[in-house]
């Protein structure tokens, strides 16, 4: 991990933009994730799974989270009600257990005022709700979720509309995220890519080969030189 992250630390030096994934980067929400999934199997008449096989399954947004969970063979009208009981449940339980994982809020001070956004494939105003709650909303201009757009992650149109916003370049930004969807996301618009090893995950993500790769998030300052 060290030698990815000294081979570019001075070619990054000029990223200004940072692009947050949201579950497994900022936030482990993973058991009330876990918790609001097996809610939504037993609702349907079906028996609860594992938590470790649910957070694989977590990391394309909620219809694809529920749709995987009730497995093949589940018709379009039990994958709507599921997911509509999934969402209600879900928000109702979203800070149940869920926290900022270590080194975010130091990174976050250490950004305080900098262009920083968030773009999950979370639904927005959960995902607005959840850095409400946790108190770190205000160190983010933006924030938006799988619904904020026609297309999810990766593919590249939130980072584009976020790019415009900030009146940046694809190289003035980074995408950082714990999967490999984040990390192709960042190549099909053109960014940075930085990993976090700490995620939902992060097992695959040396295969997506990311510019940066971080064991905790308050590293990430002084690669980019941003500390203040």
């Amino acid at each position: 991990m060290e030698k990815v992250v000294r081979e570019n630390n001075r070619a990054i030096a000029g990223v200004r933009v940072l692009i947050f994934d949201l579950d497994g980067t900022l936030i482990d929400s993973k058991l009330d994730l876990a918790l609001s999934v097996n809610a939504m199997l037993v609702n349907a008449g079906r028996a609860e799974i594992a938590h470790e096989s649910i957070y694989a399954l977590v990391g394309n947004g909620a219809p694809v989270l529920v749709r995987r969970a009730l497995g093949d063979g589940a018709t379009e009208a039990e994958v709507d009600a599921a997911l509509a009981y999934f969402l209600s449940y879900y928000r109702a339980h979203m800070l149940d257990e869920t926290v900022l994982y270590p080194g975010v809020l130091e990174c976050l001070e250490k950004l305080d005022g900098r262009a920083l956004a968030v773009l999950t494939n979370k639904p927005a105003r959960f995902s607005r709700e959840i850095l409400d709650g946790l108190g770190v909303s205000r160190y983010f201009q933006y924030v938006y979720g799988g619904n904020s757009f026609d297309k999810k992650k990766p593919h590249p149109i939130g980072v584009t509309t976020l790019l415009e916003h900030f009146s940046a370049s694809p190289r003035d930004a980074m995408v950082i995220g714990d999967s490999e969807v984040d990390m192709q996301t960042a190549r099909n618009a053109g960014t940075w890519a930085c990993g976090v090893t700490y995620g939902l995950g992060s097992d695959r993500l040396p295969l997506s080969a990311p510019d940066l790769l971080l064991d905790n998030l308050a590293e990430l300052p002084k690669f980019l030189k941003m500390e203040r």
